[in-house]
């Protein structure tokens, strides 16, 4: 099973919970915690759904407009010593930074995602 849900561009990651024998939720993303279960995949998609929108619902009633977790932009990643030098020696060999070519890069492996 694919661990995570999308709907209305929101993405969910899944767990199998052994204890409760039922597939549990959780909406990423968001600035609060938004759960939902479902003991078949339909229930799980169903209750994915319907936690959507009443998440959506409730921040209209509340006038929240930031629905989405925000982030400071600001990404510090581990790599093996042997990839950061690679990656040192590749953007200075092409006049660029660092920073300038992983943002690059993330963005062109985003774009072939969609």
């Amino acid at each position: 099973m694919n661990s995570t849900l999308k709907y209305k561009n929101f993405i969910a990651t899944i767990k199998y919970s052994e204890e409760d024998e039922a597939f549990i939720g959780k909406i990423e993303g968001i600035n609060s915690v938004v759960s939902f279960e479902g003991q078949s995949v339909q229930e799980l998609k169903d209750a994915f759904r319907d936690a959507v929108e009443d998440y959506l619902d409730f921040c209209k009633r509340k006038g929240i407009t930031d629905i989405r977790k925000t982030y400071n932009g600001v990404l510090n990643i581990r790599i093996p010593s042997e990839i950061h030098s690679r990656v040192a020696m590749y953007a200075r060999s092409q006049g660029t930074s660092i920073n300038a070519f992983i943002r690059d890069s993330i963005e062109r492996k985003l774009e072939y995602a969609h």
